[in-house]
């Protein structure tokens, strides 16, 4: 009995110790948990704005974000005028709910080199809303074309609608429903094009290494070609920039910038001229 005695006051006192020892460590963490909080608010912030609220706003209204998302844009901005679908779908990113789009800002990066270079044949992989598809479109002139792949048929049925209510038809801008790997290998044989001269990248970051080989392998890009790829920097694409900065390949440079619509993390595009082989 004695010895049950002394067990027992001896874990009484451990868990009044253990009383007084946790809020001293909770206290303690305190700072640290501020210093995360202040050093990764953006990230927390996008965290909430992408993924909580989205999934709050598929429960509430039955729809994606991209249906809710075409829903502002056709009530909102004004048929047939690419600029005004732009700037709608802007406050809608900015103000509403977020939509990873090039955004405006680094949206001038990819303005200036189509402008500069005015390419007949533009490649888009990523089309997602149209966004991009519309602000690259409503740069080409007569008799240029550009190619927008999406493997969503979603996403691309709403990119279908933002495309035409922006006033573009099938012989400006052709909307591809496909996976990127599998429209590459057979893109010249079935669209009749034997070279690319501008691409744009913006789908999963993943992918764009394999997708410039591809481009490579199958002789769509020549010398001069430009390949502008999106997020480099975040989320990020480390052995797609690995690459183009070992191969010999390209000429390139970094565009520093932030992500779209959060001016707090920093982002960034690579912009590339193929050399050739030789």
């Amino acid at each position: 009995m004695t010895a049950q005695m002394t067990k027992f006051k001896h874990l009484f006192c451990l868990a009044e110790k253990t009383k007084m020892v946790s809020p001293a460590i909770a206290l303690a963490f305190i700072p640290f948990l501020l210093t995360v909080l202040i050093r990764y608010r953006h990230y927390i912030l996008l965290f909430y704005r992408a993924v909580l609220v989205r999934r709050l706003q598929d429960l509430i209204t039955g729809r994606s974000r991209e249906e809710r998302a075409f829903q502002y844009v056709l009530t909102h901005a004004l048929p047939g005028t690419a600029e005004s679908i732009l700037d709608t779908f802007d406050h809608w990113c900015t103000k509403i709910e977020y939509l990873s789009n090039i955004g405006p800002k680094k949206g001038k990066v990819l303005d200036r080199l189509i402008g500069d270079m005015a390419p007949k044949t533009v490649l888009e992989l990523g089309t997602h809303c149209g966004y991009a598809a519309v602000r690259i479109a409503r740069l080409l002139e007569l008799g240029a074309r550009l190619y927008t792949v999406e493997m969503d048929e979603e996403n691309a049925r709403i990119a279908e609608k933002i495309i035409r209510l922006a006033g573009f038809d099938d012989d400006t801008v052709e909307l591809i429903i496909g996976h990127s790997e599998d429209v590459i290998p057979q893109f010249r044989e079935r669209f009749g094009v034997d070279r690319i001269d501008f691409v744009f990248m913006d789908h999963w970051k993943r992918c764009y290494l394999r997708d410039l080989q591809l481009l490579e392998e199958s002789g769509l890009i020549g010398k001069g070609s430009i390949i502008l790829a999106d997020n480099v920097i975040f989320p990020g694409a480390p052995h797609f920039l690995r690459y183009i900065k070992s191969s010999g390949l390209y000429q390139y440079r970094i565009h520093r910038a932030t992500l779209e619509y959060f001016p707090g993390i920093r982002d960034g595009m690579a912009e590339l001229t193929y050399m050739g082989t030789t």
